[in-house]
């Protein structure tokens, strides 16, 4: 015999969250779930495995994109089919972005559980004088006594 209290009721599940847009001056190192709305200025590919060996394993493709809002820019990190999405020019939603230091300077990147989404063009101007890239940070121990 079945019955219907296998099936979760429509008031019991949680409803989705609205999600929180950021802008890029507000971003830390180490931080993640951002979502930001942002414009792609350049974009350039650094690496490019192709399928040399096998058919089953995928092409590689990195790239270094300069994006940013109207409070500033950062690098952000592009795989795979991310790459296809940053055209310089085009304006893209980063859903549950993250903080990635490489060299000591922040990165943003978007991982499996993200999404990069193409919208349409957006009217603020870039403020390119602020790069979060530029800034080095150093990982210091702090030690309580």
């Amino acid at each position: 015999m079945a019955t219907d209290d296998a099936q979760p009721s429509a008031a019991a599940k949680p409803g989705l969250r609205k999600p929180v847009f950021v802008k890029i001056d507000n971003l830390k190192p180490g931080t993640s779930g951002h979502t930001l709305t942002v414009k792609v200025m350049d974009s350039n590919t650094v690496l490019q495995k192709g399928r040399s060996v096998s058919q089953h394993l995928r092409q590689t493709r990195i790239a270094e994109c300069l994006v940013g809002d109207e409070t500033g820019v950062v690098l952000f990190t592009a795989r795979n089919d991310q790459v296809d999405l940053m055209k310089p020019g085009a304006t893209v939603i980063l859903r549950n972005a993250k903080i990635d230091m490489f060299k000591g300077s922040m990165r943003l990147a978007v991982d499996k559980w993200g999404r990069v989404e193409v919208t349409e063009p957006a009217s603020f101007v870039v403020k390119e004088d602020n790069n979060l890239s530029l800034v080095e940070y150093e990982l210091v121990n702090v030690v309580e006594e």
